[in-house]
């Protein structure tokens, strides 16, 4: 493992968390050995003071790294791609690192806030069911729609050629919600759809999957 002989990584996430889930698949496509700490977000356990220390906006994930602690999931891929460079989360060309990094905004603005959990609990006590389920799925398909345009001309077997990168991490979880959360179709994204069924023969994709993770639900396994 790329951490042998150093203190074991703590990795603060829910299983259903699409944030944690992307950090989750930084940490396995890196080969990094790390303890899983689940936090409940439907208990309410992000609130706890404890877990404010190490993540003072109440959010999963959150990694401690010896005496280092980073709450946010760009931030977290980010260190570790510094500290572990192998296999790279950046394409070497300019233009592909740009696109990598656009994908990876509009999951992080323009699609995954809608979708929070925290979010909906909000606007669930404002509008009705169906308003809300009109609401997140606006969010989705105009972020799908911008995603499909702009990787379709630099697509390969992956997000932006045939190595998994930095926006690969993005779109996985975000499908995978999109899906399994809202059932979105994804037959008018075809580039989309061609990079998820494309994650799903990739181990660090499959290890890093919701119902894989030790604070699932017996029933998503």
């Amino acid at each position: 493992m790329a951490n042998s002989g150093e203190e074991k990584l703590k990795l603060y996430s829910y299983w259903r968390s699409s944030c944690a889930h992307r950090v989750r698949i930084a940490l396995s496509l890196k080969g990094l050995e790390y303890e899983y700490i689940p936090v409940n977000l439907l208990k309410g356990e992000q609130s706890d003071p404890d877990f404010k220390k190490i993540s003072p906006m109440g959010t999963v994930p959150a990694l401690v790294d010896g005496g280092v602690v980073i709450s946010d999931s760009l931030a977290i891929i980010m260190y570790l791609d510094e500290k572990y460079p192998e296999p790279p989360l950046l394409p070497r060309d300019l233009h592909k690192r740009a696109v990598n990094f656009q994908a990876a905004s509009i999951v992080l603005s323009g699609i995954q806030p809608h979708q929070n959990l925290g979010v909906i609990k909000f606007i669930e006590e404002k509008i009705n069911s169906e308003e809300k389920t009109a609401w997140v799925t606006n969010a989705i398909t105009k972020g799908f729609t911008a995603l499909e345009k702009l990787l379709v001309s630099c697509a390969g077997k992956h997000a932006t050629g045939d190595e998994v990168y930095l926006a690969d991490l993005f779109l996985a979880p975000q499908i995978y919600g999109a899906i399994n959360r809202f059932q979105i179709n994804l037959e008018p994204y075809p580039t989309l759809a061609t990079c998820y069924e494309s994650y799903k023969d990739l181990p660090a994709f499959q290890n890093a999957a919701p119902e894989k993770q030790p604070d699932a639900p017996a029933s998503t396994s």
